[in-house]
């Protein structure tokens, strides 16, 4: 089930407030880090094989996001598993340039944080190199408290349990977070254990069901 409008209410029927915001980086923050769009762009300007390409990157891809492979040995399963005639910077150059920022959801959540000194936890799947990346070139640990990374946490959604140390290290329950996130069956799974959650398709809609849990802010 996706928001409702309907906050959540203790057993004495009061409204939990919320303290915490749980907010995915990638189709929220950032754009996708490395998305099959963006794989595409590669094959077309590498001029690689695509279905090789796709092939060995779901083979790895789980491994690669919970930190079990750096970037340097998914590149070598997925690219250069042959002689190529572009470098390994050139390509993880490419890798990282995909990443651009969606300045006004980064703004909405500063401007909440600094309003309502909500906890802010980052619960997303990425890989290290490219999370550490994305983390510094767009200042996101100016107003992130803790990021629950798949590669830090060797966890990935849709495994409910990064939902749960989320909680865990947030100390928080569930009733106080609101979960902003790109992915309805992620907004599901963090539904289920009781955390209020925002299936995030476009900045207004965000922004009205943000106002519908009682935070008010300047759009």
């Amino acid at each position: 089930m996706t928001h409702s409008g309907q906050e959540s209410k203790t057993n004495t029927g009061q409204t939990q407030r919320v303290t915490t915001l749980f907010v995915d980086i990638g189709g929220v923050l950032l754009t996708d880090g490395w998305s099959h769009e963006f794989r595409k762009m590669a094959v077309k300007e590498f001029n690689l094989s695509a279905e090789e390409m796709e092939d060995r990157h779901q083979r790895v891809f789980e491994t690669f996001e919970i930190g079990k492979l750096t970037i340097d040995e998914y590149l070598n399963l997925v690219v250069f598993y042959q002689p190529r005639s572009f470098t390994r910077a050139q390509f993880q150059k490419f890798m990282f340039a995909r990443s651009e920022s969606d300045d006004q959801m980064i703004a909405l959540i500063r401007q909440l944080k600094a309003k309502y000194g909500l906890k802010i936890i980052v619960v997303s799947n990425e890989s290290r190199e490219l999370n550490t990346h994305r983390i510094l070139k767009f200042r996101l640990n100016e107003f992130v408290d803790a990021f629950i990374s798949s590669c830090y946490v060797g966890l990935r959604k849709p495994d409910a349990d990064i939902f749960r140390l989320a909680l865990d290290i947030a100390q928080v329950p569930a009733e106080q977070v609101v979960y902003i996130e790109n992915t309805q069956m992620f907004v599901q799974i963090a539904e289920g254990l009781g955390i209020r959650s925002i299936w995030h398709t476009d900045y207004q809609s965000t922004c009205e069901k943000i106002a519908s849990f009682g935070l008010e802010f300047k759009i």
